[in-house]
């Protein structure tokens, strides 16, 4: 676990999503994908090598569906293809972790302002904004595909750091599986947890404010 730098209390949370509240998908759900999209020989590392080329585009709301998966394919899927890759690409993404969300819940109770901010694509964001933990427990979630910019772009930790409200970003708390959008987020003065996949360490980052 690291967190920097300490501060007496916290004024606000920035969570990310994949990664802390959702979990990573399992081999399984990314071979059931690359079988619908007929790849050769259902090639996982190349499958997602071409996959991943094109995400951040498409995260950035940069791409539509159709485009980003003729990315991926080098060929335009026919529409029963494309809304079964959409639907199971989506579907993949959506397993949350009920530890850390136990964990979320006690700090909405101390009354924490959190905001979500990920690097998602339109159909992912609109299947979480339906769900019970985003409305229960999110003061305002925000995607990059409607902000049109991803982590690490400062453009995208500011639009956050609006949505809490705080006045200081020095008393408010990023957390983030990847290293370097911590990094970003600490360059514009912001604490900054980067999750391992610890409950714990998120609950003990979170005691100024609940404890």
């Amino acid at each position: 676990m690291t967190i920097t730098p300490e501060t007496p209390d916290l004024d606000a949370v920035i969570l990310d999503y994949n990664g802390v509240i959702g979990l990573q998908p399992e081999a399984e759900q990314w071979q059931h994908l690359a079988r619908l999209a007929a790849w050769p020989d259902n090639d996982i590392a190349t499958f997602q090598s071409a996959f991943w080329s094109a995400r951040e585009a498409y995260d950035a709301g940069q791409l539509s569906d159709l485009a980003f998966w003729a990315r991926v394919l080098g060929q335009h899927p026919g529409p029963r293809m494309l809304r079964e890759l959409r639907a199971a690409d989506t579907a993949m993404w959506t397993t949350t972790d009920d530890d850390v969300l136990a964990v979320l819940r006690h700090a909405h109770r101390s009354g924490l302002p959190m905001v979500l901010l990920s690097n998602a694509p339109h159909p992912l964001s609109d299947v979480l904004d339906t769900t019970d933990w985003c409305r229960e427990l999110m003061t305002r979630a925000l995607y990059s595909a409607r902000l049109e910019a991803c982590k690490p772009d400062p453009v995208a930790y500011q639009h956050a750091l609006e949505a809490t409200g705080a006045s200081d970003p020095r008393r408010v708390l990023f957390i983030d599986d990847r290293a370097d959008n911590c990094r970003a987020a600490q360059d514009l003065g912001l604490r900054t947890l980067h999750y391992t996949g610890r409950p714990a360490d998120l609950a003990a980052a979170l005691v100024h404010r609940t404890g």
